[in-house]
C-alpha cells in the first residue's frame, strides 16, 4: 500500500499500537507487539495527533502553528505513508 495519504484522512494509530515517552532515555516510543520503534521529535510530533478525529489537513496546519513553519504537508503526508506500510497507522 503506497501513495500519499490523503488529506482529508482521518489517520489513527493501530490498536494494538501504544505511544509512550521514555524519560530514562530520553526517546519517545511506539510499543506495537514484539517490536520497540524509537521515533524522533517529529515523528512523535505527526503520531500524537493521530488519533482519528483530525483530518490530515488539521494535523499539518496544528503543527505548523506549533512550530512556526509552512509547507509540511508533503513531508507529514510521506511521514503517515510509511507509517501505513509499517502497520503503524491506518486512514
Amino acid at each position: 500500500m503506497t501513495g500519499a495519504v490523503p488529506l482529508g484522512s482521518r489517520p489513527r494509530l493501530v490498536s494494538k499500537a501504544m505511544l509512550r515517552y521514555d524519560s530514562v532515555r530520553q526517546a519517545h516510543l511506539l510499543l506495537l507487539p514484539e517490536r520497540v520503534v524509537r521515533l524522533n521529535d517529529s515523528g512523535a510530533a505527526i503520531l500524537t495527533r493521530c488519533d482519528g478525529t483530525a483530518t490530515v489537513a488539521e494535523v499539518v496546519a496544528d503543527l505548523e502553528t506549533e512550530f512556526e513553519l509552512s509547507g509540511l504537508a508533503d513531508d507529514v503526508t510521506a511521514f503517515l505513508d510509511d507509517a501505513v506500510v509499517h502497520g503503524w497507522v491506518v486512514t
